[in-house]
């Protein structure tokens, strides 16, 4: 099974960028689709964005339409979270995750493996 491991959270200051990594180990990530989520306290994990095996398809939430954008890198088994215009209230924990029946999202309980998250703070 895949392993995958979050970086490149941190702190921001609002409406700047960040780009947020996903590194697969043990199993190529050709095998998945990979999504993006997140989990502010006390509130439900949210959907972001997910991309087929290929990366010829994609799927966002309304909430980060145009500002975010996921890729994938299937030689290096690696996903992207480009984020842009961040608002404090995006503040949270980014988790990567594959689904192996390759669904594209929103519902997170499709997703099969999960990363530990990467915490991303966005200041006023």
């Amino acid at each position: 099974q895949v392993q995958v491991v979050e970086s490149g959270g941190g702190l921001v200051q609002a409406g700047g960028s960040l780009t947020l990594s996903c590194a697969a180990y043990g199993e190529t990530i050709e095998n998945y689709s990979m999504g993006w989520f997140r989990q502010a306290p006390g509130k439900e994990r949210e959907f972001l964005a997910a991309i087929s095996w290929s990366g010829a398809d994609t799927n966002y939430a309304d909430s980060v339409k145009g500002r975010f954008t996921i890729s994938r890198d299937n030689k290096k088994n690696m996903v992207f979270l480009q984020m842009n215009n961040l608002t404090p209230e995006e503040t949270a924990v980014y988790f990567c995750a594959a689904d192996r029946d390759h669904g594209l999202g929103p519902n997170r309980h499709t997703f099969d493996y999960w990363g530990h998250g990467t915490q991303v703070t966005v200041s006023s």
